[in-house]
């Protein structure tokens, strides 16, 4: 199980690929609006879930981070079935992936 400081620093790599694939997703025209949206919705809770992380709740930040990693799924779902650019594709893969390192090394 990780510490609540190594938690925090974990997390604040999840914040740096998630502003990313929303630089992505906003710079690039041909992002299909279900991707646009899912990645919306994570970084939207990514900047709830700060709040969290500076709370040292381990709990609450273990459930912030389960939630997370539900909508990475659904954003690699959605990306698998609308078939973005290579670069898109590539930076959902990387949200979902920290996502998920995270969450199984929380668990």
């Amino acid at each position: 199980m990780l510490q609540t400081a190594e938690i925090q620093q974990r997390f604040k790599s999840v914040q740096q690929v998630v502003n990313q694939a929303e630089q992505v997703c906003q710079s690039d025209g041909s992002v299909p609006s279900e991707i646009r949206d899912c990645i919306h919705k994570i970084a939207e809770e990514a900047g709830r879930a700060q709040s969290v992380m500076q709370s040292n709740d381990q709990s609450s930040m273990i459930q912030a981070i389960d939630d997370l990693e539900a909508m990475g799924d659904e954003a690699k779902r959605v990306c698998t079935s609308t078939r973005p650019s290579p670069q898109v594709q590539s930076v959902i893969v990387r949200v979902h992936d920290e996502l998920s390192n995270l969450k199984h090394q929380l668990h």
